[in-house]
């Protein structure tokens, strides 16, 4: 695992790890860990892994921004803000966007920008310790790193809004009820867990969940029309692979299937 500033990150038997190890000051992203942040899933991702997770040290999953460099800041907040966020925002995005699941592992509360780290996931696994607070309006900001937009598309627009306007703390049970998270797990149990899930993800027909996230991420905006325009194409595209000869012939012959990722 390569490390710097606080994030970790490394590829090993087609899964890809991004580790938060900033537990002294919450995991929380400052200016330096964001370019760190950036540099781990930009080098994630050139190595073509077949799953992504993203997990966190110490109790807490991610607090968000750094207060303290943002008190630091003082008047130019507005602009360490805009710094990090110029290449953090993109970077998020080549990550949300990727054609492969990406699992999240949150080993505890999780607040501000780590929301959105947490919830750009495919699959988000949380200890029991878990809590969400969104915190942007008890000190006068709005949301980032994709906070708004992926806990929105989780809970629904309105209630996402309610609770960015309130701050008010989110229980574990609450979280589960409303889908903000998959899947609760002792505490102790949710890295063994979230490695099994990864390890599943990581030997299914890569081009095949490649296909359902491109197809499911693109509701409710593409039409019917279009959506079965695309269908057609993918499925075409996934028939001729030898994925699904051998996904066909292990069906038949029922075994396991061995993928290959073609």
């Amino acid at each position: 695992m390569h490390q710097s500033d606080g994030i970790a990150w490394g590829v090993a038997e087609n899964i890809g790890r991004i580790v938060l190890k900033r537990q002294e000051h919450a995991n929380t992203i400052s200016r330096a860990a964001s370019r760190a942040l950036v540099g781990a899933i930009d080098s994630v991702l050139e190595q073509q892994p077949r799953v992504v997770l993203l997990a966190a040290e110490g109790r807490i999953f991610c607090a968000g921004g750094d207060i303290d460099e943002f008190v630091a800041a003082g008047p130019a907040l507005g602009a360490l803000v805009d710094d990090i966020l110029d290449s953090l925002h993109p970077a998020l995005y080549r990550l949300a966007t990727a054609p492969l699941p990406v699992v999240a592992a949150v080993n505890g509360p999780l607040g501000g920008a780590g929301i959105g780290l947490a919830l750009c996931a495919d699959f988000v696994l949380a200890a029991e310790s878990v809590k969400l607070r969104t915190g942007y309006a008890a000190i006068g900001l709005s949301p980032d790193l994709g906070a708004s937009y992926f806990l929105a598309r989780r809970v629904g627009a309105v209630r996402a809004q309610q609770w960015f306007m309130l701050s008010e703390t989110i229980d574990a049970q609450r979280c589960l009820a409303h889908g903000v998270v998959d899947a609760l797990h002792p505490d102790a149990e949710l890295a063994g867990a979230a490695e099994n899930l990864a390890l599943r993800l990581a030997q299914a027909a890569t081009a095949s969940l490649a296909g359902i996230k491109t197809l499911c991420s693109g509701l409710p905006v593409r039409d019917l029309q279009a959506h079965l325009s695309l269908e057609h194409q993918l499925l075409t595209a996934r028939a001729s692979g030898a994925d699904a000869q051998e996904g066909v012939r292990a069906f038949v012959e029922r075994r396991a299937p061995r993928f290959t990722g073609e």
